[in-house]
């Protein structure tokens, strides 16, 4: 029997053996890439094919959705021990600093700095300081860069200028005040019969995105981060200011029906059909209005001020990014791949076919004719993963869900406020 057991254990190493060197040049010369890009998926595809004839190495593209599903899916590959090459890391900086001090991803700035830092220099530094890490950063991270941007990303207002030439209003000059806002929204609502305003703020984040460029307008960025750290609460008169801007929008009546629940793949839909005079969208939108709808007639323009106290501040800089993955055999073929994908050619070509803001420097001629003003605006963004401290993300869903009750009229800006402080003061026992 022993003889017996032997000779089988034989068979099977010798066929794992074979198997595995039958499979091993196809996984030495494959990357694969996770990430949420659906909306470029061509687009990505075309450049993996040329990558392949340019390299021999085969790099496929898994694009997953909704948002929210990918980045638990992440997550979970992280804890198997199953992550892609190449990923994308949808979530908080905490969120990333726990990848970075559990090996998964490695730290990428001696790549950056070689040739004299030529890869690191081409990118807009706001894109790399949502992926980087400074010196004793409260997440305990190491310093260092640990993410290749892909693209940039600005939220800014987007209004119908057909729907302002139709009502009368200066087509060329779109609200500057809140107040301007409502009233141009309420004018074009009535002459038109659409929708004053919509947006995606079934997808909380979107919401969050917009309070915080309010918040920082009416109390100033070192009062909104003081909030942050815990030295001011949100019930502070401020914050319960910045909150009732949403009663006011409420009371207003130029929210679209139920906006409250609304994905922002179905915002984007309606106001590319003409039926909402203004939307708040991320610059990725010029893509996805050319595909809704190609002869649609629109511009950018920053957040309507409630304070000339404080400079508007507009949520951006980052975009996507990718991470490697630190475990991977394939590493250091996956940082070669993200240094071709970033470079010049390739970030003109992607600007071009998807209508998306580079991550590296090219000049405006480069870029998408629609995005040649927001660029300008790159120079006061802030961004979450740039703050020295990020809310936690308990007291984040506190404030999300109580401004959709204010929107739904619900609660009252007091009563959230002291909802949230409640969180706030029990999450930082």
């Amino acid at each position: 029997m022993r003889f017996y057991s032997k000779i089988i254990c034989l068979i099977v190493v010798s066929v794992l053996f074979v198997s595995g060197c039958g499979k091993k040049p196809e996984q030495q010369n494959k990357l694969v890439v996770w990430h949420w890009l659906n909306d470029r998926k061509d687009a990505l595809d075309q450049l993996a094919e040329k990558y392949t004839e340019q390299t021999g190495i085969e790099v496929e593209f898994k694009l997953f959705f909704p948002p929210d599903i990918y980045a638990q899916k992440v997550i979970a590959a992280a804890r198997a021990g199953n992550l892609p090459d190449i990923f994308g890391i949808l979530a908080e900086k905490l969120t990333i600093a726990s990848f970075v001090q559990a090996g998964h991803i490695p730290n990428l700035l001696p790549y950056m700095n070689a040739d004299y830092g030529r890869w690191k220099n081409s990118f807009y530094p706001q894109t790399l300081d949502v992926v980087s890490f400074q010196e004793n950063n409260t997440y305990g991270a190491p310093a260092g860069i640990y993410g290749v941007p892909i693209d940039t990303a600005i939220m800014q207002f987007v209004y119908n200028k057909a729907l302002f030439k139709k009502s009368g209003i200066d087509p060329d000059t779109p609200p500057t005040t809140i107040n301007e806002f409502i009233n141009y929204a309420n004018v074009i609502r009535k002459d038109s019969h659409v929708y004053g305003f919509t947006c995606g703020w079934g997808e909380s984040w979107m919401l969050n995105c917009l309070v915080t460029e309010w918040a920082i307008n009416v109390m100033g960025e070192e009062k909104f981060l003081k909030t942050i750290s815990g030295e001011i609460p949100y019930t502070d008169e401020e914050w319960i200011e910045v909150f009732s801007l949403f009663e006011k929008l409420r009371r207003s009546g130029i929210l679209a029906p139920n906006v409250t629940a609304l994905y922002n793949k179905e915002s984007e839909d309606s106001f590319a059909r003409g039926k909402a005079a203004f939307s708040f969208n991320g610059s990725w939108s010029v893509n996805v209005y050319r595909q809704l709808n190609p002869s649609l007639d629109y511009a950018f323009f920053p957040l309507p001020a409630v304070s000339t106290k404080h400079p508007v501040k507009v949520w951006g800089g980052g975009g996507s990014s990718f991470m490697v993955n630190a475990k991977s055999p394939r590493k250091e073929k996956a940082i070669n791949f993200l240094k071709w994908i970033t470079a010049q050619q390739q970030q003109k070509f992607l600007a071009k076919e998807t209508n998306n803001l580079p991550a590296i420097r090219l000049s405006k001629e480069d870029l998408p004719e629609m995005l040649q003003t927001t660029i300008d605006d790159l120079g006061k963004s802030t961004h979450p993963n740039v703050w020295p401290h990020n809310e936690d993300s308990r007291v984040i869903e506190a404030l999300n869900k109580g401004l959709q009750q204010v929107v739904m009229g619900i609660k009252t800006a007091q009563q959230i406020a002291k909802e949230i402080q409640e969180v706030n003061i029990r999450v930082s026992k």
